[in-house]
């Protein structure tokens, strides 16, 4: 294809699908975004996002996909309409996340893991809220494969840890912290503030001050 043509090409940007269908497929998408965003705010080379259309062949508007969530290591945060994967050094998104929700029929799913096989993700994370249930898919030598030993297992490239033990999946960080919403995450600096000022003044308890050192992240005894 020459430079005339390609420079001619219309790609498009927002795939026009809603980001989510009900509002549980809305939360996980944010709270793995926001929180996977916090993990790698100090790396300047780690791309977070989130329902970004990834074309990932020059000259071939059709064949792309917008990720719930992804991270892209090896490019610098920033804004985009799409992930161009020639205008990015050619380096394709490493990890993906997929929400279910009801509407995503096999077929749709099955040609979501084929484009991101296809096209380079090292880690294909696919978890129905619904059912509570995650597939976990990880590149071998060639091709995605799938791993089957889904409870406690941690992500070799984002060292979060997957908690299937609940009602709902918990993602624990690298740091022993579960993911939050923003909402948790303010009720807890709050609590945080409240307990600090509690144990300055000398008037915490054993257990609020064992609590404080919890939030704090330090050893407790």
């Amino acid at each position: 294809m020459t430079a005339g043509v390609a420079n001619e090409i219309v790609y498009p940007g927002p795939d026009g699908k809603p980001m989510a269908e009900n509002t549980k497929q809305h939360r996980w998408i944010v709270l793995l975004v926001s929180n996977l965003e916090a993990l790698f705010r100090h790396a300047a080379d780690v791309f977070v996002g989130g329902d970004l259309l990834w074309l990932p062949v020059l000259g071939e508007p059709g064949v792309a996909h917008a990720p719930d969530v992804f991270v892209v290591f090896g490019r610098p945060r920033g804004d985009r309409t799409s992930y161009k994967q020639w205008e990015e050094a050619g380096v394709p998104m490493t990890v993906v996340f997929e929400i279910w929700s009801p509407s995503n029929d096999a077929d749709e799913r099955m040609d979501k893991r084929d484009f991101y096989d296809d096209h380079g993700v090292e880690e294909y994370y696919a978890y129905d809220p619904q059912k509570n249930t995650l597939m976990i898919f990880l590149r071998g030598s060639e091709t995605l494969r799938r791993i089957y030993k889904v409870e406690g297992f941690v992500s070799p490239r984002l060292g979060i840890r997957f908690d299937m033990s609940g009602p709902e999946m918990a993602v624990i960080g690298p740091d022993g912290r579960r993911f939050q919403t923003l909402a948790q995450a303010a009720d807890e600096r709050e609590t945080l503030t409240a307990l600090t000022r509690k144990v300055l003044a000398g008037q915490a308890t054993p257990e609020e001050a064992l609590e404080l050192q919890r939030l704090l992240g330090g050893p407790t005894p």
